[in-house]
């Protein structure tokens, strides 16, 4: 009995796990790059180091010792050389490997602003886990409305799983990351679109005055040439599907048709449903996820009746050529913003691969430093620390 309430405990507690929606592999050969870079850093920390000249008197001994000569006079000094170490070169060690590690980890965004809208959290979800070869992080990944902090999407998607070693750095996202920002944004409430007057593309203004023409005459003059209104508003929060064979975003909307005459309410003409699907292509460049979308799929139905919907028909081409050149281009200049990974500042993701998986993605690139060490370092050090100098000898030693 008591196994077997360990063993149901232990099967509730993992369907409670939250599975990451993003996850980051650091590879060897990455290590070995920020090994290199640190190592040019200290090279420039030691060089700010000067020994002085050993010169002084023991009774009615004089010396005056240079630097040249400390091999040759080795047996003699050590204990002096030890000395000068502990003094100076093994604190200035110790303080510049911690500020870097600290300047390092502070540019690390964990939970931020993605713009007016929503946010990101990149919080871990535990420690990191370090083999001979890899350092693998687990990351929430899940974007919330800026006025709803304490919102979080349920994560129903499968775990992102990271195999390949080849590059220095790999990324994996989850369905769960794209749903998390498509939720967000939608109860944000910026998924939905209205155009009036000469906002509508002309062309389609006068196709739909044409195919309400018999619901347009009836109406009193002064409504009859009034600027047209077209409202788009999505239903519900849209879903991405990822697979072996490519991204999909599927979104249901509302599409209204009404005139708005000056000072009057407006009059509705006809309102339907649009399902559309949406292919959907990541890349990354620098720190950034970016995502190009394009329409693929596009119908619209009647919720009234079959004959509404097949006097629709019509309207399918013009809307869909609307929908490709007034508002793909508005959600792509969103989209391929982007949103920032959780990489150290200073540092890009080069020459990346995108690899489609049954319910997840992942990204492998390489690493370059747009910046120097030092110069992350320096513009991230507090104002206050700016003037420090290495710790006291009795907090660092050899």
């Amino acid at each position: 009995m008591a196994l077997f309430g360990a063993l149901f405990l232990a099967l509730l507690a993992g369907a409670h796990a939250e599975f990451p929606g993003c996850k980051i592999r650091v590879t060897s050969k990455a290590l070995e790059l920020v090994k290199q870079e640190g190592l040019r850093f200290l090279e420039q920390e030691l060089e700010t180091i000067t020994i002085p000249d050993l010169r002084g008197k023991e009774g009615h001994f004089y010396y005056n010792i240079s630097e040249k000569v400390y091999d040759f006079l080795s047996t003699f000094i050590t204990s002096g050389m030890r000395f000068l170490l502990n003094q100076q070169i093994c604190p200035v060690l110790y303080h510049a490997g911690t500020v870097l590690l600290n300047a390092l980890l502070d540019t690390v965004p964990v939970r931020s602003s993605v713009d007016e809208l929503v946010g990101i959290d990149y919080s871990l979800m535990k420690d990191p886990v370090a083999s001979t070869s890899n350092l693998d992080m687990d990351f929430r990944g899940a974007f919330f409305p800026l006025t709803e902090r304490n919102w979080s999407l349920p994560n129903r998607a499968v775990e992102p799983q990271l195999q390949e070693e080849e590059r220095m750095v790999y990324v994996a996202f989850s369905e769960f990351f794209f749903d998390s920002a498509m939720e967000s944004y939608f109860r944000a409430g910026a998924l939905q679109l209205s155009l009036v007057g000469d906002k509508v593309p002309h062309d389609l203004d006068i196709l739909l005055r044409a195919t309400y023409f018999g619901s347009i005459v009836l109406l009193s003059p002064a409504v009859i040439d009034s600027p047209l209104k077209l409202e788009l508003r999505v239903l519900a929060p849209p879903r991405c599907t990822i697979k072996p064979s490519g991204t999909t975003v599927s979104v249901t909307a509302s599409v209204t048709i009404a005139l708005v005459p000056p000072d009057k309410p407006e009059v509705q003409l006809s309102s339907m449903t649009m399902d559309a699907r949406l292919s959907a292509k990541m890349a990354l460049r620098g720190k950034a996820l970016r995502t190009q979308l394009d329409l693929r799929r596009f119908r619209i139905y009647s919720n009234h009746s079959a004959l509404e919907s097949l006097a629709l028909i019509p309207l399918q081409a013009p809307l869909k050529t609307m929908l490709q050149i007034g508002v793909m281009p508005m959600l792509n200049e969103r989209t391929w913003r982007g949103v920032q990974i959780p990489l150290p500042e200073g540092i890009n993701f080069v020459r990346e691969v995108v690899t489609n998986h049954a319910g997840f993605l992942t990204i492998g690139a390489d690493l370059h430093f747009a910046k120097g060490l030092r110069e992350v370092i320096e513009k991230n050090r507090p104002a206050d620390i700016g003037a420090s100098t290495a710790p006291t000898p009795s907090t660092a030693a050899v």
